[in-house]
């Protein structure tokens, strides 16, 4: 498995430099690339800056800002950055033009054994792979903006990508203090498809007079947003019953039809008993007492303090309040 001790970041605007970031306030030797080596000097000025006011702000623990300063530094051009890289992550404009010709030059100036990562959000790794020498090193890191902030990265490996690498990738992240995910390469990915897909309905329920975009807002991030923000759908599914699902997921797709069709996974479950951890039967597994015990536990702490950490920051500032 490749060991990763030095990474480039190619691109340094706001989720390049976030990604810089990262792995430099984590230990990391971090060399940052843009267009020249003016823009990424001056990235660099605002990153370590940035660094700073982040721990001022309680944002950085103790010692991060320091850790950037220390660890990151802005190369000359591509070249310099990749030559010695251990991982490089390419993180320029969402066009894949634009990404094909950077991880080519990436590809020239790299390390034969150098890990070559992309941080794209709806382009396919395998049309990307081509433009990489020994595509096997080759895969997606889709870090979330703000990437200082957002724990979350997906993980897309192409279908040549070596397993080591990916297995060297989630090393790195964790170590990073990220909570990667491997997924398919498919359109979006799994994040923005299912992102994508709520967005959908919430413009549908606006433009048929049921509710205002302020009325969609405050209910979703006080009711299932809010839930989110600590469990997975599935588990959520799990804790509020399988069956339950299905009977409402029966209803709905009475009144629209197949875009809220039940989930023949779904029907399949609840036919094979698996009704949630009411019967310590679930979608993610089986429930014992202790594991409901902690369950309940965790849920009630976890809902009080969200709910104390909303009135504490009070409403998100552009919120607009919901019209009677």
């Amino acid at each position: 498995m490749p060991t990763i001790h030095t990474v480039a970041v190619i691109g340094s605007g706001y989720m390049g430099g976030g990604i810089a970031q990262v792995f430099a306030k984590s230990g990391f030797t971090v060399l940052i690339a843009d267009q020249s080596a003016e823009v990424a000097s001056s990235a660099l000025d605002r990153l370590v800056s940035e660094a700073y006011g982040f721990e001022e702000k309680g944002l950085f623990e103790l010692g991060a800002a320091a850790a950037v300063e220390a660890n990151l530094a802005a190369a000359e051009s591509v070249e310099q950055a990749c030559a010695q890289a251990d991982l490089i992550i390419e993180a320029v404009f969402e066009n894949i033009d634009v990404k094909t010709e950077v991880l080519q030059r990436i590809s020239a100036a790299a390390r034969g054994d150098a890990v070559i990562g992309t941080n794209t959000s709806t382009i396919s790794v395998n049309k990307l792979k081509s433009a990489v020498e020994n595509p096997a090193r080759f895969m997606n890191i889709h870090f979330f903006n703000p990437a200082p902030f957002i724990p979350g990265a997906e993980l897309v490996a192409s279908d040549e990508t070596d397993e080591a690498v990916v297995d060297a990738v989630i090393e790195v992240l964790n170590a990073a203090g990220k909570r990667p995910a491997v997924v398919g390469d498919t359109p979006g990915m799994v994040v923005n498809r299912i992102q994508y897909a709520m967005l959908s309905e919430a413009f549908r329920v606006v433009e048929e007079g049921v509710a205002s975009m302020e009325a969609v807002d405050t209910l979703v991030r006080n009711s299932f947003g809010f839930r989110l923000g600590l469990f997975g759908p599935f588990a959520i599914v799990d804790q509020a019953g399988v069956d339950v699902y299905k009977s409402s997921f029966g209803i709905l797709e009475d009144a629209f039809g197949p875009r809220m069709a039940i989930p023949e996974s779904l029907s399949d479950a609840v036919a094979a008993g698996v009704h949630g951890t009411k019967v310590g039967k679930g979608l993610l597994g089986d429930y014992g007492d202790q594991d409901l015990t902690a369950i309940k536990n965790y849920r009630e702490q976890a809902y009080v303090r969200m709910q104390a950490l909303q009135t504490e920051l009070g409403t998100p500032p552009g919120a607009r309040p919901v019209q009677e």
